[in-house]
């Protein structure tokens, strides 16, 4: 396997994984998605937000888009789960997309990065998904432990490129495309 085909597989995993994640926050009790919980954010609401700001970060980095650090200024946090799991899904599909589009030689491109004080750096674009991937499996991995104190047991995540598994997971990989 190529690497590209290895960053096109994480991109479907992670439709696939906030998907699951989504679907068992949008299963909580009035006032849960808000509350109170040991992390490196307070709350499962402001630890999906974080998630999908930051992925919006890159993202913009990975395509050239120009906002940089800007994408933070004009981000509002959102109060219901419904929104940010929709929000997700679309920047999700957005990343699955951009992946396909990926030929090997493009890992190696450098894109400019806005690190703020610290200047303009410019990283391998194979690099800057691989954090992406990475970053995002930390917070859904922190969401995870936070379920685990609701009313909604955490979905399984763990179960996606083995052929094995695809019999557990035939059809949300076919209502997701994948």
């Amino acid at each position: 396997m190529e690497l590209v085909d290895h960053l096109r597989r994480m991109a479907g995993n992670s439709l696939w994984s906030n998907d699951r994640i989504h679907r068992a926050v949008l299963g909580l009790q009035p006032g849960e998605f808000h509350a109170p919980r040991t992390g490196f954010f307070p709350s499962i609401a402001a630890t999906l937000n974080h998630l999908l700001s930051v992925d919006l970060f890159y993202f913009d980095m990975l395509t050239e888009g120009g906002q940089g650090l800007k994408t933070f200024d004009i981000w509002r946090d959102y109060d219901e789960a419904g929104e940010l799991a929709a929000a997700q899904a679309d920047f999700d599909r957005r990343l699955v997309t951009f992946c396909a589009g990926l030929k090997p030689e493009d890992l190696d491109r450098r894109v400019d990065t806005d690190r703020g004080q610290a200047g303009r750096v410019a990283e391998r674009t194979g690099d800057l998904l691989s954090h992406l991937f990475i970053h995002d499996i930390h917070h859904r991995g922190q969401v995870h432990a936070m379920l685990s104190g609701t009313s909604v047991a955490p979905p399984q995540l763990d179960e996606f490129f083995l052929d094995y598994d695809l019999r557990f997971r035939r059809d949300e990989m076919r209502r997701l495309g994948l």
